[in-house]
């Protein structure tokens, strides 16, 4: 498993649409413009995206919005803060669906 993640990748993104140019384009336009400037800004969607990114545990992810976040200006203490939003939400989602257990459980044990 080692060798399934490539850092030559990345840079290759595009390539997935050689097939269906079409299609990547519109998938490029639309996160494109997600990114742009709104009631957001530029360095808080890349801290939410950089936050997802480990949320989904997508090294490719990782990577792109660790430096999106420094070009956005953002530092790693910021970054750091937004890693462990991710991480206690999806602890959170761990430890709620715990309640589906003891459910399972109290339906045997009735």
């Amino acid at each position: 498993m080692a060798d399934y993640y490539d850092d030559n990748d990345l840079p290759r993104f595009a390539d997935i649409g050689r097939d269906r140019k079409d299609l990547m384009d519109r998938f490029f336009a639309w996160y494109n413009a997600t990114l742009e400037e709104g009631s957001l800004t530029r360095r808080e969607k890349a801290l939410i995206g950089l936050a997802v990114a480990h949320a989904i545990q997508c090294p490719y992810c990782i990577d792109a919005f660790a430096q999106t976040s420094l070009e956005a200006g953002s530092n790693t203490e910021q970054m750091t803060e937004a890693i462990h939003v991710a991480s206690s939400v999806r602890g959170g989602a761990t430890l709620i669906h715990g309640l589906q257990a003891l459910r399972a459980v109290d339906k045997v044990s009735m």
